[in-house]
């Protein structure tokens, strides 16, 4: 499906899903658990779909039907406890790596061969370093493809924590927390040592989830030295799974761009998603943002000029590694804001459903963006439609065109928003935006609620 995006006006309230990195969370543990758990507003994307059908080849049972998953406002996981057990079969992990990296090292705790493959995207991401930790702690780990680096993966378990784990932390903190979840099921304390922690936000939620369903769990202030102690018989847990700040940041960046004003209902301010800091991040260069942390709300007023100059250097630097699922908003917009960004510390966003930084300046650079590129960093610079005086900028060359979504959800997401803030008769076409559906079903049809009069073609 393409979807064309042109010039449009946002106004009224929007309420984005819940939170995919709680969600698989939830399910995770829950499939875990004695006894039975209940989800609250779950996002019912195509990865957490992928999880619900991962989870009961381990023992769990999912009460809910899967083809009517989308409408229901509880899922219902009564958990295998005692009972959980290998695999019974490949665990396909559709395009889900959160579930990928989760997963496979709590089947690595069995005895016996687990098998874990996924579709094209998952087959070209990295596994070799989940192979490696794994290998650390007594498995017999591989890759099938010889000198492949990807899926399909094969684990003979059962692993231990006799050994301590040395790792890359910036490879990716998914593996992490899979590692920190498998402890869940192992004798006495699994000790991690990361070299170079990146998306440390991520770590900080597994802990908090670890915590909450009764695991001791410890990270040292600078996320070098992690210990989980088990093993633990999980209880069932009831939860209600918060908004997602990763699909917050789209209507966002529309609202931004454009003559606008929406509020964004229901966010989450428990402070355990980094991608919040795009709140900051957007206030630093004018952004007229209020929230509203009592009625858990979030106010955004476009029209307004985007500007570095009153930023150190003139320049706006983001170091994207604590939450790098939002450089693709943050780069679509900052083709809209005058001055310089600077994204660093960015290489784990070439490891995600593409290579983000790569895909960003090719895209981006199809409707006029000015983009540098480099192994871990990202360069746009930008010009408001606006100048100081309020009249228009003839600077500001952004324009149409045709561009690829690559099956990147978040790529799909910021170019549809991105044409939202063009000027009049220019239009954006989106290849293949139904990828919205990993993170954000009917993204295209909540938006439109708003008056962002997405065309499907």
């Amino acid at each position: 499906m393409k979807i064309k995006a042109f010039k449009n006006e946002l106004s009224g309230h929007i309420q984005v899903p819940g939170s995919k990195s709680h969600t698989i969370r939830a399910l995770i543990l829950a499939s875990l658990a004695e006894g039975t758990s209940h989800i609250s507003n779950p996002l019912p994307s195509a990865d957490c779909l992928s999880t619900s059908k991962a989870i009961p080849l381990i023992g769990a049972e999912l009460e809910n039907d899967l083809a009517t998953m989308e409408n229901d406002k509880v899922w219902t996981v009564k958990g295998a406890g005692n009972k959980v057990h290998l695999p019974t079969n490949v665990i396909d992990v559709g395009n889900s790596g959160s579930l990928l990296y989760f997963l496979s090292p709590i089947a690595a705790t069995f005895e016996g061969w687990s098998i874990f493959t996924g579709d094209e995207s998952i087959r070209k991401r990295p596994v070799a370093h989940v192979v490696d930790v794994l290998n650390q702690l007594g498995a017999e780990a591989r890759i099938s493809q010889p000198g492949a680096t990807t899926c399909p993966m094969l684990i003979k378990g059962p692993i231990d924590c006799k050994a301590k784990v040395d790792t890359d932390g910036a490879v990716s903190s998914q593996y992490i927390s899979g590692l920190m979840m498998s402890a869940i099921r192992m004798n006495g304390t699994l000790k991690i040592e990361l070299s170079d922690p990146k998306e440390t936000p991520y770590l900080t939620m597994t802990q908090k989830w670890l915590e909450h369903v009764g695991v001791n769990c410890r990270i040292s202030d600078d996320f070098k030295h992690i210990e989980v102690d088990g093993p633990v018989n999980l209880k069932a847990f009831d939860t209600t799974i918060p908004s997602d700040w990763e699909a917050v940041a789209f209507p966002l960046m529309a609202g931004l761009i454009t003559d606008s004003k929406i509020t964004i209902d229901n966010i989450d301010i428990g402070g355990t998603q980094g991608d919040d800091a795009i709140v900051d991040i957007f206030r630093s260069v004018g952004g007229d943002i209020t929230v509203d942390k009592d009625k858990k709300f979030l106010v955004v007023c476009g029209g307004k000029r985007l500007t570095t100059e009153n930023l150190p250097g003139k320049e706006l630097h983001v170091k994207i590694s604590g939450f790098p699922d939002a450089i693709c908003a943050i780069a679509a917009t900052a083709c809209f804001i005058e001055g310089t960004t600077v994204i660093e510390d960015a290489e784990v966003c070439r490891r995600k459903e593409t290579d983000r930084i790569k895909v960003l300046k090719s895209e981006l650079e199809k409707l006029g963006g000015n983009v540098e590129e480099g192994p871990d960093y990202m360069i746009i610079h930008g010009h408001s439609p606006i100048k100081a005086d309020g009249t228009k900028n003839p600077e500001f060359k952004m324009h149409g065109g045709e561009v690829d979504s690559y099956l990147d959800h978040r790529i799909a997401m910021s170019m549809a928003c991105l044409g939202l803030g063009l000027a009049d008769g220019e239009t954006v076409t989106v290849k293949d935006a139904e990828c919205c559906n990993v993170s954000f079903p009917h993204f295209f049809e909540v938006m439109n609620g708003i008056g962002a009069n997405f065309k499907a073609l």
